[in-house]
């Protein structure tokens, strides 16, 4: 496996500094909110910390360029980088060194004022305290210096038996709960200090390095005549484990401690060394905070009685357009160089998911775009940029991207993925095969030019920095300048451009919700529905006050189609035709559809169920085009529906709407 993922100097160098910048991070964060009685083995932590980044400063000095085992491109320039990068982190040591030991003056300030209240009793154990201090001042020097040898050695990559010196409960899903004394055997030593180990059972989960120590018989056998019980249990006990509240951590701990399933298919040769579990199929599957269903529903401002995306304009008699920062239309054209998986998976699906993001979190939906490719050319992954009649939206390469985001940093997220199936055990799931991030601002706050743009995608997840997809490619390349060309042409890439929009096309987006991503073939029946909302909230409600019920079946459930792309399809037929009769559309299209019995659930590339699912909805719209309209289909006893239910009718405004997320 090390092999497999063999880096050069720099490259070791530069994911050491990320290991210490991640460590420092953690270590002002605990030192924020630490007891009085902390404050000095924070300090000597520090201390340590600051001498690895001395030495991997040390490191970084005595690297040559021709010492790397192939050529690296701007090869100064990353290496003044990294030298500001690790000069940062040590004046953030050092600092955080002062506040540290101020603390501990005033702390011993206050012990030296009360031995003054007593000088009679200091004077008379004065030579005793000389003594206990000389001994116990050797004591400590001798515990430092073991420490610093035990944590050296739990670090070891080599070192695999832990034993838990105190008891810690799972704070979240995919964390391992264990017992003190319990041996652990840790598959992947984390820099954030959440390690992944399994327990005698069996069982995998994310648990804390200050839990743990390096499992030694000979000093298991002390622990229990004694001698360091106190000890183990003030480390245990009084350790803090800082909270996660990063609302995208959960997909990201997921792909970590689930990381052993691509481990496995890439030691196999099924997949390179640089796919990982889908960080964006995760946060879909957290729930609908990524979907496009939520963002559709209309946001209140803070104080709740209003709507801040949707305002009436009694003049025009519709809802007024809502110009946005970002207001963009993005066309994939094409993935070229896509590394081939093995024989040992079926692939059932290719597709790129799409969204805001600003380095840490994601701030729009979730799109996704089904790529086709070719038997001849099975690299190369393509997308339809203008889809017409029955073609299904899934495949339309043209999206609008729209957010009033202020964050400087802002972009489009891009993650190639395949969906497959493993051929021996039947096991689905998703994988990512690199992704790519397009900034849509300059460093001055200007718009990125509307061209076309080729993103080389990185490997991993896209919170790792220097993964490639496939680092064989790399290690098979030459050192000369020829051998370097071919090793880049073979580099895989996204092709995206950026399109100018027109005074029509900025009208047609104004119309849509200030945060959302979707396809241009659908966008009709967006603001369709934007229209008929705004309607039944500004326009016809009696006051404004009101916090009835609404009966209007296409409130209540248009959303849903947003993460059902065939529903949608049955629902673009004609646009001239929709214009006019959208709500006679919708009740004899989808609507009964929706409720039938008939209908197999939604399920993500599935090819058995999308097909039985498009053959019932191809059924029921040539009955209802035979019998002029749905009501003949919904009376039939032949047909079944599920059982009725209040929310088919009635829409809920205030349940239905997104809260204010000043973060979005």
């Amino acid at each position: 496996m090390s092999g497999r993922r063999a880096r050069g100097p720099l490259q070791r160098v530069q994911r050491r500094s990320r290991e210490l910048q991640a460590q420092v991070e953690a270590l002002r964060a605990e030192s924020a909110a630490a007891a009085p009685g902390q404050r000095k083995a924070l300090s000597q932590r520090c201390m340590q910390l600051k001498k690895l980044v001395d030495e991997n400063t040390n490191a970084l000095h005595d690297l040559k360029k021709a010492d790397e085992p192939a050529p690296v491109g701007n090869y100064n320039q990353r290496k003044e980088e990294e030298e500001k990068l690790l000069l940062k982190l040590s004046q953030q040591l050092q600092k955080l060194v002062i506040v540290l030991d101020q603390d501990n003056v005033t702390t011993n300030y206050a012990a030296d004022e009360e031995h003054q209240k007593n000088p009679q009793t200091e004077d008379e154990s004065g030579e005793e305290n000389e003594s206990e201090d000389e001994e116990s001042s050797e004591e400590e020097d001798s515990e430092e210096a073991d420490d610093d040898d035990e944590d050296k050695l739990l670090d070891d990559p080599n070192v695999k038996e832990c034993i838990a010196v105190g008891n810690f409960n799972a704070q979240q899903e995919g964390d391992l709960t264990f017992m003190k004394g319990e041996v652990l055997l840790i598959h992947d030593k984390k820099a954030d200090g959440w390690w992944v180990a399994e327990n005698s059972k069996g069982e995998r989960g994310l648990v804390p390095r200050t839990y743990l120590v390096v499992h030694n018989e000979d000093k298991e056998n002390q622990e229990q005549s004694g001698e360091h019980i106190e000890v183990v249990d003030e480390t245990a006990d009084g350790t803090e484990i800082k909270k996660r509240t990063d609302s995208h951590w959960s997909a990201v701990r997921r792909a970590i401690t689930e990381n052993d399933t691509v481990e496995v298919l890439a030691t196999i040769g099924a997949v390179p060394a640089g796919f990982r579990l889908s960080t964006l199929f995760q946060l879909l599957e957290e729930g609908n905070q990524f979907r496009a269903s939520y963002f559709l529903q209309p946001e209140l401002t803070p104080s709740q009685l209003a709507f801040k995306d949707l305002v009436w304009n009694s003049e025009k008699n519709t809802i007024y357009p809502r110009p946005t920062r970002v207001s963009q239309i993005v066309t994939l054209c094409s993935c070229k160089m896509i590394p081939l998986p093995g024989v040992s998976i079926q692939v059932l699906s290719r597709h790129v998911r799409l969204c805001l993001f600003d380095g840490n979190r994601v701030l729009s939906n979730i799109h996704t775009v089904r790529a086709t490719w070719q038997p001849k050319n099975p690299q190369t992954w393509t997308f339809s940029p203008r889809v017409t009649g029955i073609l299904p939206s899934l495949l339309d390469g043209d999206c609008f991207v729209r957010s009033n985001s202020l964050y400087s940093d802002i972009g489009i997220l891009f993650e190639l993925g395949i969906t497959y199936i493993r051929n021996s055990t039947g096991e689905r799931g998703e994988l990512s095969c690199g992704w790519a991030f397009l900034k849509l601002f300059t460093s001055d706050g200007m718009p990125v030019p509307c061209k076309m743009y080729e993103l080389l995608l990185s490997g991993g997840t896209p919170y790792e920095r220097g993964v490639e997809v496939d680092p064989s490619i790399s290690r098979r390349a030459g050192g000369g300048v020829f051998h370097q060309f071919i090793t880049l042409k073979k580099q895989p890439v996204l092709v995206v451009k950026l399109r100018s929009l027109s005074a029509q096309s900025k009208d047609i987006l104004n119309l849509l919700p200030e945060t959302l991503i979707g396809s241009m073939c659908y966008i009709h029946l967006l603001i369709f529905y934007r229209q008929i909302l705004g309607d039944a909230l500004l326009k016809d409600r009696i006051s404004m006050q009101s916090t009835d019920l609404i009966c209007s079946p296409i409130l209540a459930t248009f959303p849903q189609l947003m993460d059902q792309p065939d529903l949608m399809d049955a629902l673009r037929r004609d646009r001239e035709f929709l214009k006019s009769l959208f709500v006679l559309v919708y009740h004899d299209s989808v609507f009964p559809l929706l409720h039938s019995t008939f209908l197999p659930d939604y399920k993500w590339a599935e090819e058995e169920s999308e097909a039985s699912r498009w053959k019932v909805i191809a059924d029921f719209l040539k009955k209802s085009r035979e019998n002029d309209g749905a009501l003949q289909y919904l009376l039939s006893s032949e047909n079944t529906h599920k059982a009725f239910d209040i929310s088919e009718l009635a829409y809920d405004f205030l349940g239905e709407a997104r809260e204010n997320n000043p973060g979005v």
